[in-house]
């Protein structure tokens, strides 16, 4: 089941990224930090009902962001859609012991439809560079790679820009 994500989910949320942020250090992808994604960025994100959970028998085993919130940093790509009726995706998390399970599917799968169900045009996320797992998940799922930018507090790797069009313009 996939819902909105309530304060007293927090701490869970933040777990799940952080053993995920582990899983990838071991990979040595070096996507997520101690910094970021932090307790207070989830705590926003709920504020502002923004977060969603995958939960399975009472237990929270991933979760995902969206917004029509543009980062500034976004500026700089030259994206398919004019920028007025689109969704930005950020935050996706599958615990390590529940990955390679469909979960990540599912998520993205709630976004696509709630897009198409509010009249939205696209779908515009990132995806570390170094993370060639993620990269083939956006792509498989219709996503162009449009360009690049620089989170200097996460990485000195690039992000790759991506976005799907699910609404004729």
């Amino acid at each position: 089941m996939i819902r909105k994500a309530l304060k007293n989910d927090l701490i869970l949320i933040k777990n799940i990224t952080e053993a995920c942020t582990q899983h990838l250090i071991k990979q040595e992808i070096f996507q997520w930090n101690q910094d970021y994604p932090s307790l207070a960025v989830f705590k926003k994100d709920i504020e502002e009902e923004a977060l969603y959970v995958y939960e399975k028998k009472n237990e929270i085993l991933g979760c995902i962001m969206f917004s029509k919130e543009k980062d500034p940093l976004y500026n700089q790509i030259e994206w398919l859609t004019q920028d007025h009726q689109n969704l930005y995706v950020h935050r996706l998390a599958v615990h390590p012991e529940s990955q390679k399970q469909g979960i990540a599917r599912k998520l993205m799968d709630f976004v696509e439809r709630f897009t198409l169900q509010n009249d939205i045009e696209s779908i515009r996320l990132d995806t570390f560079s170094q993370n060639p797992r993620n990269i083939r998940f956006y792509e498989a799922r219709g996503y162009k790679n449009l360009g690049d930018v620089y989170f200097v507090n996460q990485s000195k790797d690039p992000f790759h820009c991506f976005e799907k069009v699910l609404k004729r313009i």
